[in-house]
């Protein structure tokens, strides 16, 4: 494996002194895609925002760049959150602003870039996604998919070195949701991002993840790391299930 991007130590995840998760420990390589799995209320998307910051973690660390972003603060937690961007699972565009506002929105309050530089890089971004000819729309004229396009190109604005997904296929019909891979697995390429997809959808796992990451509910931790389809004929009928359930469904 390559030079990880990403290391987490330790980390205990929850809110306030409900525990989710416990001892989390798994490395991220540099443009790697890592999708984060597990049943229902097993802290996928917990996990992820611990991951980001949103959250603070009672134990461990979340190295990022080799800075934890755990314990940082003031200057030090800005420069760590300027190298990751996210994509929340509503997409959470601001429906008063077009499509290029918001992606222009990170550049206004993290760069001194002047207004016509911002929209040039914010018009860049767009055309990644495809949606350039879209970027005086309002995010109401969009699709579900065009949304989740935008919220990307958003996430793009600062050249992050890893993005973070929570359920981008949520909603979305299996057309969409591949030509949303597809645009994933471009973006990996070309632009040498890591990404970390918090999903369940099996299709979207097997198609895009060099690695999967699955959570446990009832031990609270970590119950598998490897490719899918590694996982899928694992001797663990707990992680052959959940790759398989299309067969047993």
């Amino acid at each position: 494996m390559s030079e990880a991007i990403i290391q987490v130590k330790q980390l205990q995840c929850g809110y306030g002194d409900r525990i989710i998760l416990r001892d989390v420990s798994f490395d991220v390589a540099k443009g790697e895609i890592i999708t984060i799995l597990g049943g229902s209320g097993c802290g996928k998307s917990t996990l992820l925002k611990h991951m980001i910051g949103l959250l603070p973690a009672p134990h461990g660390q979340v190295l990022i760049g080799g800075e934890d972003l755990i314990h940082a603060s003031g200057e030090t937690r800005q420069r760590i959150l300027a190298r990751i961007g996210v994509m929340f699972q509503s997409g959470a565009l601001f429906g008063s602003l077009t499509v290029l506002e918001n992606v222009m929105l990170p550049l206004a309050e993290y760069t001194a870039l002047n207004a016509d530089a911002r929209e040039t890089i914010a018009r860049l971004k767009l055309r990644l996604v495809g949606l350039e000819t879209f970027a005086d729309f309002l995010p109401s004229a969009l699709s579900g998919g065009m949304q989740k396009r935008a919220a990307i190109a958003r996430a793009l604005a600062l050249d992050p070195q890893v993005l973070f997904l929570d359920e981008p296929s949520a909603g979305l019909d299996p057309f969409t949701s591949g030509e949303l891979d597809a645009l994933i697995l471009q973006l990996a390429h070309s632009l040498h991002t890591t990404f970390i997809v918090v999903s369940h959808e099996l299709a979207s796992i097997f198609s895009i993840a060099d690695r999967a990451i699955m959570l446990d509910k009832q031990t609270q931790g970590v119950l598998a790391i490897g490719p899918p389809l590694t996982l899928a004929s694992h001797s663990d009928p707990r992680i052959s299930h959940f790759f398989n359930r299309h067969i047993h469904s």
